[in-house]
């Protein structure tokens, strides 16, 4: 008999080689019915699958993460099924669950996936679905995964099986499609109720711009047609808040083929509102501590193999820039934190100096393939709200607080309430990808733990999300419509230190080595930007908008005024633009509405007689007559952080 052990602190005992399934059934029949996958020991496994020891046991159902990646990996495999028997000449590549939905990479020769094509493929995957095709795992040699595929002359399995070890290779069958997959799967596809193919794209074979380019078919199920119709809607909804439409309508940012792709132009209107941003964000820092400074846009590449980025990621990044001098070379710069290094080296430091914060907006560049771009999101120049903390050990925690408290305040005064704090930490089976000795890094992730849970955060910690230097503690931000976004972050280094042999003398005469802390509560000012669009739909917070107030004059006859109006609201410091267009008012205010300008005050004959305004307020419409002074102090009120 083997002891199982429930969430609840419940163990109950089973058979050896009882399964999940078996197990939820013995609970009660409706819970069986909802799980998808299982997940014993922290790893999410097939729900039909032999247990064969004690273990902690958690049933994932389609309201737990692991549930819904199995749904949509299982939801991938019926596609390539539907597609095998609609096209048999299908070659498969890959076929992995996202973040909404799944996709499968195939080569379809010369033959071009049109809409019809979609249309006849969510058929077929509704009518196998509907079978209730079950899904068997098997475990097979090398040389039978290489035999197999060679008779269905797929070589993109080939390929892939040539790079994995004999006894780790399994199959999953479900109907009449067999593939190479880990897994895990549902228990069958009747769980697929609601099916939807998104879009197609194309994407390089292993994501290498040398090799060839495949058909990506995204889609996305659900349990429910009910789910579908409210993911449909949550769809439409977003195109209304994607930043890209805003931006191009609000006037804040463009793209040109011939600067470069991934490489944004702010507009006027776009760059006073990054400027107002940094400002904000550089009086708080100020009031902390911090001291400003400035660092090139290149660095020698030395810089880089000293820090350890070259090494992780020169073959990814932009190529080196070399001079007319024999031998010398530089990047393009990937990083600030080596930059600010250097700084700190300039002067020699005493326990009494620290802790020393430098802080920099500073422009980054970093390579991202063309198919990856998107937007603001994803770029390949972007600015950090760079800062580097250079700390005594006895200062990391407290340190590491106050950070904490400055990208609450950060959140707060954007309206951004909902998150969770993601303790990022090393990959427990891939040490390779990180440098710096064991007890640094055991160090440095306790120091996290204990920081984020005396501020009270809600926290969860996520494995292999660890920058290769240091662990980190990375906010992930829920939007208006419930996305997740990862904006703030805050990192502890032992390892840039040593590398950079950066030193302060002690309070006993001997020399020690400071530890690092990196910090960028917006992240950068790009991705901000466009998760804040988003948010708000582009009605953008008072203080922060672009135009707070359009004045919008009934008529030329009250132009003037309208501009003395201007005028007074400008010595205020209240941003202020007069539409003195020859349109009707009606028209007038319809624009302004949709330029999401947060104020228009019209002005007429009975206005201007008694110096008065018209005040309209962005989706709540008339606010009555007000003096000039009485819309001042509405504004300067609002405006208050």
């Amino acid at each position: 008999m083997m002891k199982i052990s429930f969430p609840d602190g419940a163990i109950r005992e089973y058979e050896n080689g009882v399964s999940a399934l078996d197990i939820a059934k013995s609970i009660s029949e409706g819970l069986m019915r909802k799980v998808l996958a299982a997940e014993i020991d922290g790893k999410v496994v097939d729900a039909f699958g032999p247990i064969t020891e004690d273990a902690h046991i958690k049933f994932l159902t389609w309201d737990d993460k692991g549930g819904k990646s199995t749904f949509w990996h299982s939801s991938a495999h019926l596609m390539a099924e539907a597609l095998q028997e609609i096209f048999p000449e299908t070659k498969f590549a890959i076929g992995p669950p996202i973040e909404n939905g799944f996709y499968y990479d195939i080569d379809l020769g010369d033959r071009k996936i049109t809409d019809e094509d979609l249309m006849l493929i969510e058929k077929k995957m509704k009518e196998l679905a509907g079978k209730k095709e079950r899904f068997s795992r098997k475990e097979v040699a090398k040389s039978d995964a290489i035999a197999y595929f060679k008779e269905k002359e797929d070589p993109y399995k080939l390929e892939l099986i040539d790079g994995l070890q004999d006894g780790s290779i399994t199959f999953y069958t479900q109907g009449n499609f067999t593939d190479l997959c880990r897994g895990p799967h549902i228990p069958n596809t009747g769980f697929i109720k609601a099916i939807k193919l998104m879009n197609i794209a194309g994407a390089y074979w292993r994501g290498n711009e040398k090799n060839k380019m495949l058909t990506r078919i995204y889609g996305v199920t659900f349990p429910s047609n009910k789910d579908l119709d409210a993911y449909l809607e949550f769809l439409e909804e977003a195109k209304k808040r994607d930043h890209r439409k805003l931006g191009k309508e609000l006037e804040l940012f463009a793209f040109s083929e011939k600067v470069g792709a991934g490489l944004p132009l702010w507009l006027p209107k776009g760059a006073m509102l990054r400027q107002r941003l940094q400002d904000f964000l550089q009086k708080a820092q100020l009031e902390s501590g911090y001291l400003p400074v400035i660092t090139p846009h290149i660095g020698n590449i030395n810089l880089y193999k000293t820090s350890g980025h070259y090494e992780k990621y020169g073959k990814d990044s932009f190529q080196s820039i070399k001079t007319p001098h024999e031998g010398e070379e530089f990047l393009l710069k990937p990083m600030n934190c080596p930059h600010h290094c250097e700084i700190y080296k300039t002067s020699p430091k005493s326990y009494k100096d620290l802790p020393v914060r430098f802080a920099e907006f500073g422009t980054v560049y970093r390579y991202e393939q063309a198919g990856e771009l998107h937007g603001l999101t994803r770029v390949r120049g972007f600015t950090q709200d760079d800062a580097h903390l250079f700390c005594r050990p006895d200062q990391v925690k407290e340190e590491f607080k106050k950070v904490i408290d400055l990208v609450l305040f950060v959140f707060k005064s954007l309206g951004f309430e909902d998150f969770t704090a993601q303790v990022s930490l090393r990959d427990k089976e891939d040490k390779d990808k990180y440098i710096g000795s064991e007890s640094n890094w055991d160090i440095a992730e306790d120091a996290i733990r204990e920081a984020a849970a005396e501020k009270g955060l809600r926290t969860v910690e996520e494995y292999g999300e660890a920058a290769f230097y240091g662990p980190k503690l990375d906010f992930m931000v829920k939007d208006a419509l419930g996305r997740s976004w990862q904006l703030g972050t805050i990192q502890v280094d032992y390892n840039l230190p040593e590398r950079f042999e950066l030193e302060y003398i002690d309070s006993d005469n001997s020399r020690k080595r400071p530890v690092m802390i990196h910090r960028a509560p917006f992240g950068s000012m790009e991705r901000f930007v466009a998760v804040l669009l988003e948010h708000c739909a582009g009605k953008l917070p008072l203080w922060l908008v672009p135009t707070q107030v359009k004045i919008l004059p009934i008529s030329d006859k009250y132009s003037d005024y309208a501009h003395e109006v201007e005028a007074i609201l400008k010595q205020k410091n209240i941003r202020s633009e007069v539409d003195d267009r020859s349109e009707k008012i009606g028209r007038k205010i319809r624009d302004t509405e949709l330029a999401k300008i947060p104020y228009m005050l019209v002005v007429g004959e009975k206005e201007m007689e008694s110096k008065t305004l018209g005040v309209r307020k962005q989706a709540i419409g008339d606010l009555g007559a007000k003096t000039i002074e009485e819309f001042v102090s509405i504004i300067q009120e609002e405006t208050i952080l």
